[in-house]
């Protein structure tokens, strides 16, 4: 596989009837490379670099996008801790079954709601939060939908957006592919899928202008995975 071009195919933890065991299966194991991969990390050394223009006690507002587990805003509730940052977090996700998973892995003194909501129209009214990111939600997307989402992160976002995805490459495919060598069929199916359909430099670069956000910059990040972010 050249892996050239994107190749579209639907990732089987997409579909509205699949099996709710196998889903959770998948979303734990998202969860654990997003930790053993620093791709949790990623996204936040992105915020941790735009809070320090935050004043003391300011309430900050973040919106995840296509939250799955909610992985990402339990990281930052936690980060905001140790920070003693006033941050709220919305979790965001359109399957039902993956909002109540990420609901039951909420600590009930973490500031983090999870709401249902189409991430091509987020049902929020401009500049609703502070920032708004989105972490491997992307690649599951055709060129039109990801400008789409682009547009509106950057609409209901006041002050940036952070957007971290995989980079489809022959080197990624080939871990994935080793990675996942013992797992579920839905996960080998899934994780080939995910670097398969996911973009280039390049392509982002064009769907980031597609977007018209020119302040998000393209980030390289370890394990195949870039990071486009920035404060407007």
């Amino acid at each position: 596989m050249t892996l050239l071009s994107r190749i579209r195919e639907n990732e089987w933890m997409d579909e509205p009837d699949v099996d709710p065991e196998k889903l959770r299966h998948s979303l734990r194991f998202i969860r654990r490379v997003n930790s053993l991969l620093g791709y949790t990390r990623a996204t936040l050394s992105h915020l941790n670099r735009f809070s320090k223009n935050w004043k003391p006690g300011e309430r900050i507002r973040i919106l995840d996008v296509a939250t799955g587990s909610a992985d990402i805003p339990r990281a930052i509730a936690n980060w905001a801790r140790q920070k003693q940052f006033n941050v709220q977090v919305v979790g965001l996700d359109r399957h039902s079954l993956t909002a109540q998973t990420a609901r039951e892995q909420i600590q009930s003194d973490q500031p983090i709601n999870i709401v249902r909501g189409d991430a091509l129209s987020l049902p929020f009214e401009d500049g609703s939060f502070d920032y708004v990111l989105t972490s491997m939600f992307l690649h599951h997307l055709d060129e039109d939908a990801v400008v789409k989402v682009l547009a509106e992160m950057n609409r209901v976002a006041k002050r940036g957006i952070i957007a971290a995805d995989l980079l489809r490459n022959q080197r990624a495919y080939f871990w994935i592919t080793l990675f996942t060598l013992f797992s579920s069929p839905m996960l080998k199916h899934d994780a080939r899928v995910s670097v398969a359909q996911a973009f280039n430099e390049t392509e982002v670069m064009q769907l980031r202008d597609r977007a018209e956000i020119p302040y998000a910059e393209f980030f390289h990040h370890f394990g195949h995975r870039f990071v486009l972010a920035g404060e407007k």
